[in-house]
């Protein structure tokens, strides 16, 4: 058995090796599926509703926010990620628990109890706001890197506390964003991780999430993509300091801009997707920004980055930089992401 684990580990290994090599790729032209970045600031709109969404390190983020602050957001939608502070603070317990599964991980009631306490301490919403709330789900039978078990984990917990839970498991989908729009085959994982598996993930979970939803637009978009300064919103104005980028972005639909009521929608990228690297492949790729100009919803897009310890530019689910509040209220990363939020929509209703 030691020797299975110890060829395990090394099969990791390799497969971080690889991501490396992708990760020094050349950023990816995403052509013209979203509007070229206008130099801005997030200005207050008229947000009826709050959401948030992520693949992989931007699953758990997703998961994160939603746990500590859902009072402000009223559903998430998550592609390949686990239950809430799986790695309990730990980069080992993170990498081989909670992506793989060679050592023991606590179990879904073990973290809902701990929620539980962290809710009675005022250090996460209380857990009453779970109940009744959408999240979506997804995992691909293709995805290595995060363990379907672990995956499984996530929509135990939610639906121990009520949550509406809707979870996809039909996608043979690789480790990745799933949409239309994707570069990448379905069943590999590979750079930038957005694939195309033939469906329509992101009207499932917004359909899931609003209730329903109009088809997405097949024109040229019509809104702007706002660039701003993340520094604004980061504790200590340093971005830089909690392995945030200079510049985030939000995706402003016209219907939004001229005073609708919209909905927001917080988008999370996964490690190796960050606009340093990658530009604006994913935000032209999620297949969110065509949902956007039909159904009056803006999409935020805060941008992770790299730091010493942090080289794959992943958001923070496992206390890097000595952040040891990353999954509650005081986390510094979530701290800016709800500063933009609350820039864009204030007191959110919902």
């Amino acid at each position: 058995m030691l020797h299975v684990k110890r060829l395990r580990v090394r099969n990791l290994l390799v497969a971080a090796s690889a991501a490396v090599a992708l990760s020094i790729s050349p950023a990816i032209d995403a052509g013209a599926a979203v509007p070229a970045p206008t130099p801005g600031s997030l200005q207050p709109l008229h947000i009826d509703s709050v959401y948030v969404s992520g693949v992989s390190s931007g699953g758990f983020m997703a998961n994160q926010l939603h746990i500590a602050h859902s009072d402000i957001f009223r559903g998430v939608g998550i592609f390949s990620a686990g239950a809430y502070d799986c790695a309990q603070g730990n980069l080992t317990t993170a990498l081989y628990a909670c992506m793989n599964t060679l050592l023991p991980r606590k179990t879904p009631a073990q973290l809902e109890r701990e929620t539980r306490d962290r809710a009675a301490s005022g250090s996460v919403a209380p857990v009453a706001n779970l109940s009744g709330a959408p999240v979506w789900l997804s995992h691909g039978s293709s995805d290595r890197t995060v363990d379907r078990k672990v995956n499984d984990d996530l929509a135990t917990y939610y639906r121990d506390f009520g949550a509406d839970v809707s979870y996809d498991t039909t996608s043979s989908a690789g480790h990745a964003w799933v949409s239309p729009l994707g570069e990448v085959s379905c069943t590999a994982t590979a750079a930038p991780y957005v694939n195309n598996c033939g469906g329509d993930p992101e009207r499932a979970m917004l359909t899931h999430l609003f209730g329903t939803v109009r088809p997405a637009t097949t024109t040229t978009l019509t809104g702007k993509l706002v660039q701003f300064d993340q520094n604004a919103y980061a504790p200590g104005a340093s971005a830089s300091a909690i392995s945030m980028g200079n510049e985030g972005f939000a995706y402003i639909p016209q219907s939004c801009a001229t005073g609708v009521s919209c909905k927001l929608m917080v988008a999370l990228h996964g490690c190796y997707q960050y606009y340093g690297l990658i530009g604006n492949t994913f935000m032209a790729e999620a297949n969110l920004n065509e949902y956007a100009d039909t159904n009056s919803m803006v999409v935020l897009y805060p941008q992770a980055t790299t730091a010493s310890d942090n080289p794959r530019g992943c958001w923070n689910w496992w206390a890097y930089g000595g952040d040891t509040h990353y999954a509650e209220k005081g986390g510094r990363q979530l701290t800016a992401v709800t500063n933009m939020v609350n820039a864009i929509a204030g007191t959110p209703r919902g």
